[in-house]
């Protein structure tokens, strides 16, 4: 099992990522400061350190020095193109912006695992060689009986078998990823790897290297020639998550790859053929991005050859019960309550939420419920869906200040909070005194993805009082 040293003084984002790691299967250790993870642990006996940039005392780039052998990712609330670069620079492995998704923290600690234990690959960490027909069919890996899914799972079984690039499309937290492991699974590839690349998880100067690899010199800082995502995936799947989001110049690269199945490495002036099947997805309108000249036209029509639309939460009516009670099983059996049941008065209130977040955001509402719930039976006010109704919900719980650090008083109630919880504490309280650029700011993100987060969890924009 993979050891994983977590160094961040917050305790809200050192707690709920220690959690989502546990959940996952790891075996996690924590500490505040390099200075106590030296002193409590051996930081170089474990598989992974994910250590936050700033913290008290030394840096957590100075893990990369203390820890040679192990793996380092960065994680900080100060997201720039130069931390990033230099965080890279220094040596770490990967570097990852908050407020991040889950399912944004657990691939990267996977493909890092992946690259350091011999012997495994991504594809085995994601349930590749070792699946049975059964067990890869899609209406097995995704949930839905109605009839919007009956049709994605078809078709799925109809284009998984053969090389067609895939184009899978949907709002944030429908499943996607899921369409994808689902598609190479019955392919004739599932005993090569499936590569995961969340490309707008990546800082775009270097999102090159991380496609295609780089050659020893090609860059200050490339001390050493690195394999790139694509070639890794040779003879597997190349799942390419938020498409949209790639630059011009690694859509030109990419669109070569497509055409002409070759790679080359930043810094090489020599080509290598891969044969990668690419699946692509996307929450944005690509067909709209060619008019603007945001996405390349000949790229869209090489990866558009077959669609597949993964319909959101609301237009899936008759899957919402059947969803959360499979989640309710699935906490559960985790957190030592397997006879918790929802009232009926819940299920009412799930059947009549939107969902922004799609499943996603019902997989949060049932774990948050799940640990407040003292009984064997959740209400709708452990679900905690009146937020997007008019009056905002304002949690009681609240960090005073700028959220740099929680009131010890808050500890203990906030342990328990989600990462898109942490995001959502801040932004409801701050939003009052600060714009959306300050709040995009201070969380380390664009004001895209401010807003974008903003729809998926349900937060409205505060409306301007007039003045």
């Amino acid at each position: 099992m993979p050891r994983i040293l977590i160094v961040e003084d917050e305790d809200i984002i050192r707690s709920a990522v220690r959690k989502l790691l546990q959940h996952a299967g790891y075996t996690v250790s924590d500490a505040a400061s390099v200075e106590e993870a030296e002193q409590n642990f051996e930081p170089e006996q474990f598989d992974l350190i994910i250590s936050d940039l700033r913290l008290p005392g030394a840096p957590g780039t100075e893990l990369i020095n203390r820890a040679p052998n192990t793996p380092v990712l960065i994680m900080t609330s100060y997201a720039s193109l130069r931390s990033a670069v230099d965080s890279m620079k220094m040596g770490a492995v990967e570097y990852i912006a908050k407020p991040f998704d889950h399912d944004e923290m657990l691939a990267a600690v996977e493909k890092i695992l992946a690259r350091k234990m011999p012997g495994t690959t991504t594809g085995d960490l994601q349930g590749g060689s070792d699946a049975s027909p059964e067990d890869s069919d899609p209406a097995n890996i995704m949930f839905g009986h109605c009839e919007p899914m009956q049709r994605v799972f078809t078709l799925i079984r109809k284009v998984a078998p053969t090389e067609t690039t895939v184009l899978i499309q949907g709002e944030s937290g429908t499943g996607k990823e899921l369409a994808a492991r689902a598609l190479h699974l019955l392919s004739p590839r599932a005993s090569k790897p499936l590569i995961s690349v969340n490309c707008a998880a990546i800082p775009e100067s270097l999102i090159e290297s991380e496609l295609f690899g780089h050659e020893k010199g090609a860059f200050t800082g490339a001390v050493s020639a690195r394999t790139g995502l694509i070639e890794a995936a040779d003879g597997g799947s190349l799942f390419l998550d938020e498409i949209g989001e790639l630059p011009a110049e690694a859509q030109a690269r990419l669109l070569r790859v497509l055409q002409e199945s070759e790679i080359r490495k930043v810094g090489s002036t020599q080509s290598r053929t891969v044969n990668v099947r690419m699946i692509a997805a996307t929450h944005r309108n690509l067909k709209a991005m060619t008019r603007t000249g945001e996405f390349r036209e000949d790229l869209y029509y090489r990866l558009n050859v077959m669609q597949i639309r993964i319909p959101p939460l609301r237009e899936r009516q008759a899957d919402i019960l059947g969803l959360a009670r499979r989640f309710l099983k699935r906490q559960g059996e985790k957190m030592g309550k397997p006879l918790l049941n929802l009232s009926p008065e819940a299920m009412r209130a799930l059947e009549r939420h939107r969902w922004p977040g799609n499943v996603r955001e019902l997989e949060n509402a049932i774990e948050r419920a799940t640990i407040l719930c003292d009984g064997d039976v959740i209400s709708p006010g452990l679900l905690d869906l009146d937020s997007e109704a008019g009056d905002e919900y304002i949690p009681e719980t609240l960090v005073e200040g700028n959220n740099e650090q929680t009131r010890a008083t808050d500890v203990d109630s906030s342990n328990d909070l989600s990462l898109e919880d942490y995001f959502q504490h801040f932004v409801l309280e701050n939003q009052d005194r600060m714009s959306e650029t300050e709040l995009a700011q201070k969380l380390g993100i664009s004001r895209k993805s401010l807003w974008e987060r903003r729809q998926r969890l349900g937060i409205p924009r505060k409306k301007s009082s007039g003045n």
